[in-house]
C-alpha cells in the first residue's frame, strides 16, 4: 500500500504497513521561468496532478492569486471516482487539484514553473516520493488552447533547460471530468499539520514554496 494509503487507511481504522523510517523530503528544483507566457484575462481554472494531492493542493493553497484548490479525481470515470477505488491504481485517475486563479497576479505558466520546482519531480513515471502507481502521475490538464500552447512549450523548454538528468515524463492529458475528492482530502495540510506524512512529504513542499518564490507565497492558507 502506498505510504499516504496507509496513513488515510489508519485514520480510517483500516490496517496497513508502516511508515519506512529512511523517507526524505523530495528534491527541489531550478524549474526554468517560462519563454512562452500566457495570455489570460479574468479568473481562470487550471486541473494539475503531481503525486499526492495533499502537497500540490496545500502548495497552491500557499500561492498568491490562487483562489481555490480543490482535492480530487480525473481521467476516469464517475462510477469509480473514490478514494478506495483510485489507490488500486486501475480507475485510469491521476490524484488531482483542481486550481481557480487570478492571472493577473499569477499566471499560468508561473503555476507551471511553481509545480515543476516545488511539487512535484517531472522525470518521475507514476510515482512521486513514496507513492507508486499511475494514479501518482504527472500530467497537465489544460482547459483551453491557451493552456494547452503554455504546457507543451512549457514541457518543451523544461526537456532543453538542462536542470534535469532524466527525461521530462509530464504528460499532458485531455480534460475530462474532475470529481471532487472525499471532504476528508480537502485542505489536508491545514486540518492536519502533525500527520506523518504532512510532515515528511508536504511541509518541505510549502517551505520550499517560500523559500523560492517569495514574491508568490502567501503565508495564510486559502481554504476551498
Amino acid at each position: 500500500m502506498p505510504m499516504k494509503s496507509f496513513l488515510v487507511a489508519a485514520a480510517l481504522g483500516v490496517s496497513a504497513c508502516a511508515l519506512p523510517a529512511s523517507a526524505m523530503a523530495e528534491e527541489v528544483f531550478d524549474a526554468p521561468v517560462a519563454a512562452r507566457q500566457a495570455n489570460e484575462t479574468g479568473l481562470q481554472t487550471a486541473i494539475f496532478a503531481g503525486g499526492c494531492f495533499w502537497g500540490i493542493e496545500g502548495v497552491f493553497s500557499h500561492t498568491r492569486g490562487v483562489t481555490s484548490a480543490v482535492a480530487g479525481y480525473h481521467g476516469g470515470s464517475a462510477g469509480t471516482a473514490s478514494y478506495r477505488q483510485v489507490v488500486s491504481g486501475t480507475t485510469g485517475h491521476a490524484e488531482a487539484v483542481r486550481v481557480t486563479y487570478d492571472p493577473s497576479v499569477i499566471r499560468y505558466d508561473q503555476l507551471l514553473q511553481i509545480l515543476f520546482s516545488v511539487g512535484a519531480d517531472p522525470t518521475l513515471h507514476n510515482r512521486q516520493g513514496p507513492d507508486r502507481g499511475p494514479q501518482y502521475r504527472s500530467a497537465i490538464v489544460p482547459m483551453n488552447a491557451e493552456q494547452r500552447a503554455v504546457a507543451e512549450a512549457y514541457i518543451a523548454q523544461m526537456g532543453r533547460s538542462g536542470v534535469w538528468d532524466e527525461p521530462i515524463a509530464v504528460a499532458i492529458e485531455n480534460h475530462r471530468r474532475f470529481y471532487e475528492a472525499e471532504d476528508y482530502h480537502q485542505d489536508y495540510m491545514l486540518k492536519n499539520p502533525d500527520s506523518g506524512y504532512i510532515v515528511r512529504w508536504d511541509a518541505p513542499k510549502v517551505k520550499a514554496l517560500q523559500a523560492n518564490f517569495p514574491a508568490h507565497f502567501r503565508s495564510r492558507f486559502r481554504t476551498g
